[in-house]
């Protein structure tokens, strides 16, 4: 007996691997050779291609499609209807799945409502990604990007609240206490 959840709708490939107290909910197809984490939730109507590699924890809201190519670490957070591409310059009649590029997203991630993410780039661990950005390029780590295309304009902690550093290059999360530093504009949890 499956130690994971899914729902009757759901359809789950041959060569998946998924792991225990996951919960995979109405009309998402799981597609060959993926391997999802521990605790997982895959909300409605999501797609998972072929060999996807998620953690464990990671919350995948309605309407998501994770592509070929998409590793996401553990407690990664993937806003309702965002999306992932896997080819930077497809054409219904060249096949280029030979050209799958690699999309990674770091430990704690959060990618809001409806954006998009460009194959090949990489989320910084604890990085928020705002609803309806487009990320054509790399985010650092604890970055806050917003808009088309996603630019910096802050900082997070690692609970999801804006960090604002003082004249030492010191913030503090409001909610958890935990310390960050800024220093030559990448920034540490102390």
């Amino acid at each position: 007996m499956a130690e994971y959840f899914a729902h009757p709708t759901a359809v789950i490939d041959e060569g998946c691997k998924i792991g225990k107290g996951t919960r995979i909910w109405h009309f998402t197809h799981i597609m060959p050779n993926c391997i999802i984490g521990e605790n997982c939730n895959l909300g409605q109507n999501v797609v998972v291609s072929p060999d996807v590699v998620l953690g464990n924890n990671v919350k995948v809201q309605n309407n998501v499609s994770i592509y070929t190519g998409v590793i996401c670490e553990d407690d990664v957070f993937l806003g309702p209807s965002m999306v992932f591409t896997n080819v930077i310059n497809p054409r219904s009649a060249v096949n280029r799945r030979d050209q799958y590029l690699r999309t990674l997203v770091k430990k704690g991630a959060t990618i809001g409502a409806n954006a998009t993410i460009v194959c090949g780039n990489t989320i910084g661990k604890f990085a928020f990604i705002g609803a309806g950005a487009v990320v054509t390029k790399d985010v650092p780590d604890y970055a806050l990007v917003i808009g088309n295309p996603a630019r910096h304009v802050g900082w997070m902690s690692e609970y999801g609240h804006r960090l604002f550093f003082d004249e030492n290059g010191i913030a503090i999360c409001p909610e958890s206490k935990e310390k960050y530093k800024l220093e030559n504009n990448n920034v540490v949890k102390l």
